[in-house]
């Protein structure tokens, strides 16, 4: 990410030569100076710059690995509102996360999808890649007749002329750049609405269809179900893109806003997790990379959650079976070790490839029920409801979690977030 300014919105325009995976567009970036500025950078990795623009005017910039410096032909004060216009294109690659992960502009054998997190939107549009830095979003997506591109938010038109299709998309919501996405191929989609009214777009390649199906067909009861926990759904649309992915590609499921894409047809059990990460994770965004379990912690938690409510294992008791662990056992529905678990604390995951790593999803979730054990039924289960409508459409991090749940509950908690939260290894089951 950068500093000295706020992005307001992106104003993406797309096209992709599928057959010669060459992506040509234009990004108009809306801004406000948070101080003087003579120049400023943005994130862009690969792909050739050929103009920049601030406010109409031709700007200077230069390329450093993935750092696009502008210098604007006049300075900007604080507080001024500012356009960026960047003209960029080719064929947009892959990039490795510190965890080894592929992550970016994935291209498959009929198009791409993208892998934004954490730093994958870089490979596809310049923006401030840092999830602190929200904005709204309207991509237009422009592909050879007969593919379909989907973004999040609502699809406001679609258009075909000489031979191409151009989807227009719209965000209104703030979104982090890790969260958009633009996922390119040839696909069913199905459109329909909950009983409310809340339009669903889910759109699944052909080979994927049948094994998508029967998770798929039960997003509705996810969403009500989600809604009844966490409050009301933050978004103003919701849906699903399942893609097939290339051979060398491990199923994955993203956390994009609106609409999760999957690496592969997804399980019930994801589908509620990545129901959950839209309101813990893409509404209430982690201010850092370290605050992940924020995000991963709670969707693991909503799968416990669903568990019990289909009448299977209680999240205490899937926290009894990782907390029984001992070294070189594994936890037979998990599929995780000892060490896995307890590798690091999840709220000090230390370097970058740990901020996905087995602790912020598992012991992240395992926080959470000593948090139901400590402050008790009705307490925690206003904090599920109450945490994601205060910080709605923002950022948190860990201690404004921490200070959160104080507030609620005259139970002592700090040596439970010690402890459960930053404390090495295994604690001890007492707090």
């Amino acid at each position: 990410g950068n500093g000295g300014y706020d992005v307001r919105h992106y104003g993406l325009d797309l096209a992709y030569d599928v057959a010669k995976k060459r992506l040509d567009a234009t990004a108009r970036i809306s801004a406000k100076a948070t101080r003087d500025l003579s120049s400023f950078r943005l994130d862009l990795q690969g792909l050739r710059v050929t103009s920049v623009r601030v406010d109409g005017a031709a700007a200077g910039f230069s390329r450093k690995g993935h750092k696009l410096t502008v210098r604007p032909a006049e300075g900007l004060r604080k507080g001024r509102a500012f356009r960026t216009t960047v003209a960029y294109g080719g064929v947009p690659q892959e990039m490795t996360d510190a965890d080894g992960a592929s992550e970016g502009w994935v291209k498959t054998a009929d198009g791409a999808f993208v892998s934004g997190e954490p730093a994958g939107s870089m490979t596809w549009f310049p923006g401030n890649n840092h999830p602190s830095d929200k904005a709204a979003y309207d991509i237009r997506i422009t592909v050879p007749r007969g593919y379909t591109a989907v973004a999040g938010g609502e699809l406001r038109s679609s258009v075909t002329s000489g031979g191409r299709t151009t989807f227009a998309w719209h965000s209104g919501e703030p979104m982090a750049t890790y969260l958009a996405t633009a996922t390119i191929g040839r696909f069913d989609v199905h459109q329909s609405r909950m009983a409310d009214g809340l339009p669903l777009y889910v759109a699944v390649d052909p080979k994927e269809a049948a094994g998508s199906r029967k998770a798929l067909d039960r997003l509705p009861e996810v969403l009500a179900w989600s809604r009844k926990l966490f409050g009301p759904y933050p978004f103003s649309s919701a849906g699903a893109i399942v893609d097939h992915p290339p051979e060398r590609i491990d199923w994955y499921a993203l956390e994009t806003q609106t609409k999760p894409v999957y690496a592969g047809a997804p399980d019930i059990s994801t589908v509620v997790h990545e129901t959950a990460h839209q309101w813990f994770g893409n509404s209430v965004t982690p201010r850092t990379w370290k605050d992940t379990w924020l995000n991963e912690g709670f969707a693991q938690y909503a799968e416990w959650l669903w568990e019990a409510h289909k009448g299977g294992r209680t999240p205490q008791e899937r926290f009894d079976a990782l907390y029984a662990l001992e070294d070189d056992d594994e936890d037979e529905a998990d599929g995780v070790t000892y060490e896995d678990v307890w590798e690091f604390p999840p709220g000090d995951p230390g370097s970058a490839e740990n901020v996905t790593g087995t602790p912020v999803y598992d012991r992240g979730a395992m926080v959470l029920q000593q948090l139901r054990n400590a402050v008790g039924e009705r307490v925690f289960f206003r904090i599920l409801k109450e945490w994601p409508a205060a910080h709605r459409h923002g950022n948190a991090n860990s201690e404004e979690f921490i200070d959160f749940c104080q507030e609620r509950t005259d139970v002592d908690l700090t040596e439970l977030f010690d402890d459960w939260l930053y404390g090495e290894g295994r604690p001890d089951w007492e707090y």
